[in-house]
Parts: C-alpha cells; sequence; structure tokens
C-alpha cells in the first residue's frame, strides 16, 4: 500500500485517537507540513506538547492529545483560496463562526485563515480542524 498524503494520514490518526480517548498517538512519517499544521493547533490549545522522534530516517512524532479536538481534516486539492473567499470556506468547512479553524498555506508560510485575513492575503488551503 502506498501512502498518498502524508498529513491526511498524520490528521485521521490523530483524530482516531482523539475518539478513542488515548492520551498519546504516534505520528510517522512525519514532514514539515504536518511540524508546522501541529504548531498552530497547538497554539490555538487543540493538541497539547509534541516531540519529534530522530530515527535517521522520516521521523517520528509523539503528540500528546487533550481532548479537546473534535474534528480535523484535509482539504484535497488544495484550492486556491482569495482573501475574499475565506469567509465562504468558513461558512462551508466549520459548525460555528466561534471557533475552529482553516489553515492555509501562503507566501508568508502556514497559518490559519484569521492571521491570513490579519495580514490580508490569500494562498492555498490545507485542512481544518475543531
Amino acid at each position: 500500500m502506498v501512502l498518498m498524503s502524508t498529513l491526511s494520514c498524520c490528521l485521521k490518526n490523530i483524530a482516531n485517537a482523539e475518539k478513542r480517548g488515548k492520551r498519546q498517538v504516534l505520528i510517522k512519517p512525519s514532514s514539515k507540513v504536518i511540524i508546522k499544521f501541529l504548531k498552530v493547533m497547538q497554539k490555538h490549545g487543540y493538541i497539547g506538547d509534541f516531540e519529534i522522534v530522530d530515527n535517521h530516517r522520516s521521523n517520528k512524532i509523539v503528540v500528546d492529545l487533550n481532548g479537546r479536538l473534535n474534528k480535523c481534516g484535509v482539504i484535497s486539492p488544495r484550492y486556491d483560496v482569495s482573501l475574499g473567499e475565506i469567509e465562504k470556506w468558513v461558512i462551508n468547512l466549520l459548525p460555528s463562526r466561534q471557533f475552529g479553524f482553516i489553515m492555509l498555506t501562503t507566501s508568508q508560510g502556514i497559518m490559519d485563515h484569521e492571521e491570513a485575513r490579519r495580514k490580508r492575503i490569500g494562498g492555498k488551503i490545507l485542512g481544518f480542524f475543531y
């Protein structure tokens, strides 16, 4: 079996472990995109700390869960999103305007939709979590 999307596999593992009530989850393989995605999730308090384990191949990540995450997923293909279209995607993907975030990859790095709106830039949509 061939792994098509490492980010999709990572978020699916986190969501399944969260549903089962686990305290930790092991994610492999690791990538720069996954690490940046996890940093934003950690900044907003949806996951606890995470640790990168170097195994001289493609690294592993151990993520501490705190039970706050309801759902997370990847949007494939990575659609182009302009500044005006961000609101349309928020309405379609998130259950409420009060909580949840859409992740974008922009020319200034990977960030959530609120930060992209503050910086007034668009980009490509990566995924969401709430």
